[in-house]
Order: structure tokens, then sequence, then C-alpha cells
């Protein structure tokens, strides 16, 4: 991945050019804001990654549909609380009326609105107070609404998830922000998560779907929290050209820099849903390196983050190194366990052949920070890969069982 030199900028969603948002309290949940509205001034390509699992929520359903029917969006509206998932026809309807209210309410065409939905899976919509928050909400749109849209959208989250960058294409500034959710039943090839991402970008759909699948396996295909695949999960980035840079092709420089600007975006709001994982005490990142692919090296990171012996080991600052190499063994890579060495950060756990150089001392010390490193080096390549989880705690258990209360 090229990369590159970006300036983190403040706004989240509304930071680029022409966008407004807004996060309002409609009643869905009990107190805090439950609905939120994304617009385009002008109509924005649009691209999109969805859920793998094979029960998908309604707004998943839709969103499918209407990128089949339109390469542009004007307006993404989503609410917290209620999933909208396993509520069969009626689920679909609401989820379509939320669509066309949309539409109406803020003048622009069915085809061009997406809808989302999170939260408890098998209940209703209570559209009689959904509906007229709709309107509510194109009201309340604001170029400076992207921290309220963000709190709308969030559900046993702790804090709100936004992030914005800036650089130069050309004789042109690019800006791209988004704003994301996630906490819990976080998987690879994501998970309850949501995420809206905006780009004053001209670029044409197929580019954008790609560097959004390139960003996308890079970033939220690499968290995890507990290994559950939500029915809700998605990405959108809508793009709608306001930074007037010149056109470009497939692979060229400039399509380079906005893949790995996305990236980093995407990258960033990953880590603030690995890192607020429920109950959550500490980030842990986990690279894998020395592989003969990056597939293999994804494989094998992927599976020490989802180990929940693990990650208990980490909360409790234990530095137990074999059930790092454990989890890399039940991974499926073709690899010599003889070979591989393990690091907390830079600090040497086990060398080749098994020799043990762990410092107790020095590991608890790295092991009690709010982020933990851990590298796994296969030594037989040259490739590596990225994944990023939390520790597992007492308090995630306690969420997850009162989670519908």
């Amino acid at each position: 991945m090229t990369t590159i030199a970006v300036d983190e900028c403040q706004g989240g969603v509304t930071a680029p050019l022409g966008f407004t948002a807004a996060g309002i309290y409609c009643g869905i949940r009990k107190v805090k804001k439950d609905i939120a509205m994304i617009f385009s001034e002008v109509p924005a390509t649009v691209a999109g990654v969805f859920t793998l699992n094979k029960t998908q929520a309604a707004p998943v359903l839709v969103d499918k549909i209407q990128l089949g029917r339109s390469s542009t969006c004007s307006a993404v509206v989503v609410n917290s609380g209620n999933a909208n998932a396993c509520t069969g026809e009626r689920g679909l309807n609401d989820a379509w009326e939320m669509v066309k209210t949309t539409a109406r309410v803020l003048r622009v065409e069915e085809k061009q609105v997406m809808v989302s939905s999170t939260g408890v899976i098998g209940q209703y919509m209570p559209m009689e107070k959904v509906l007229p928050a709709i309107g509510e909400l194109a009201k309340s749109l604001s170029r400076t609404g992207s921290r309220d849209a963000a709190e709308a959208i969030m559900t046993t989250d702790t804090f709100s998830k936004e992030a914005a960058v800036r650089f130069t294409l050309g004789s042109s500034v690019v800006t791209i922000g988004g704003i994301a959710k996630g906490s819990g039943m976080i998987a690879p090839n994501m998970a309850t998560m949501l995420a809206f991402v905006t780009t004053d970008i001209v670029m044409p759909q197929n580019l954008l779907q790609k560097a959004l699948k390139g960003a996308n396996n890079r970033s939220f295909n690499r968290i995890s929290v507990d290994g559950d695949m939500s029915t809700n999960d998605k990405v959108l980035v809508l793009a709608n050209g306001l930074a007037k840079n010149k056109p470009f092709a497939e692979n060229s420089e400039e399509y380079q820099l906005f893949a790995a600007a996305l990236e980093y975006v995407l990258i960033k709001l990953a880590k603030m849903i690995a890192k607020d994982g429920e109950g959550a005490t500490k980030l842990i990142e986990i690279m894998v390196k020395g592989a003969r692919s990056e597939d293999e090296a994804a494989q094998a990171a992927r599976a020490v983050a989802n180990s929940n012996l693990v990650k208990t080991a980490i909360h409790g600052a234990d530095a137990n190194w074999g059930r790092i190499l454990a989890a890399v063994g039940y991974s499926g890579i073709d690899f010599n366990p003889d070979i591989v060495e393990i690091f907390f950060g830079d600090l040497p756990i086990l060398r080749k052949n098994y020799e043990i150089v762990l410092d107790e001392e020095k590991a608890k010390e790295i092991l009690i920070r709010d982020t933990v490193n851990i590298v796994v080096d296969l030594n037989q390549g040259e490739q590596f890969a990225r994944f990023w989880t939390c520790d597992l705690t007492k308090e995630y258990v306690h969420i997850n069982a009162s989670y519908r209360s």
C-alpha cells in the first residue's frame, strides 16, 4: 500500500465539502440519541460492503437493492436501538418506508437513499416514532452535525467514533471523513458495526468500490472483540466530487494516494471499535510477520485475535506466550513452529528452537499498558498483516447478559 502524508482534521462526515449531518433522540432507546442522517448537497457516487452473515437485516437487503438501482446516493438515515433484523416482510416494508420518507422530506429520488439500523434483533421498528423523526433530522442537518450523528448510531459503545483527513491530489485538496459504531459482536468480515464515510473526491463507482474493498479488508475485516458476526454490518462511502480534482485512471498514482488515505481513515475507526470492545480495558495489536503471503499472515493473526485464552491472559497481564503459539498452530496455515519468534512490543519472549527469553518483570510492564503489541515472526517469508482486538473481561459477560434490558 502506498504511504501518504495526511493531515488529520476535525469534522467527521461533515469535514468534506458539501456534506451535512444530524443526530437526535426519537424514543427508540430510553434516553440517548437514536437516529441520524447524513446528506450530500449533490448526489454522491456510492460504494458499499456488507456483512457475510447469511441472516441479514432488512436495511442490508434494502441497501443492496439500492446499490443496484443507482450509482449515486444523496442521503443515509440510520437508527440505533433496533436492528430491524429477523423481522420478515414487515421489517422490509418498514425499511422501505424509511427510504421513502427520507426521500420525500429531502426532495431527492428514493433510489438515492440508504437506510441502516443497529440494536436488538427480532423486534419491530416503532415507526410511529421513526417517521416523524426523519422530518426533524432534515430540519437539523448541519455542517457541524457529525458528532451528533456519531452519537446517535451508538449502542453499547462508550464513546463516539469519528475521523477525518485532508491531503493534496494534484492541484486539489481532498477530504475524507467518517463515523462508525461498534463495541460488541465484533468479528473479522465485519461485525455489529456500521461505518459511514464521506469524501469530496471525483471518482467513478468502480474505482470507489475497489478502494473500499481493499481498505475494508485491512481495517474492519481485521478487528475482533468476541468472534460473533452480526446481521447488520455495512460500510458505505459517498464521494460527491466537490473537490473538483481531475479524473484519474485505475492504478494511477492518484488512485493509490486516495486508497491509502481511505485505508488510513478506516484503520483509525477500526482501532477505535476494537479499543471500545464491550468491557475492554486494553487495545491489543497483533502483527504476524515473516509470512509467505499476506493472506497467511492475516489468517494467523485472526486466530490469535479470536483466542479467548490469549485475550484473558492479556487482561490479567499474564505473559502466556504458549497460548499465542497454540493459536497460530490451529489457524490452518503451514509453518514451522520451531523457528517462530514472539515479542511483546520490542521485548523478545520466545526465540527460535523454543528458546525462552521471557523477562517476566519487563513483560508485565508492557502488558499492563492500555495498548499491547504482540509480534509473531514466522521467519519464512516477507509478508505481514495486522489485527486489532481487545482483552476479555468480566464486564463483557455482564453487558451481554443484560443487553436487552
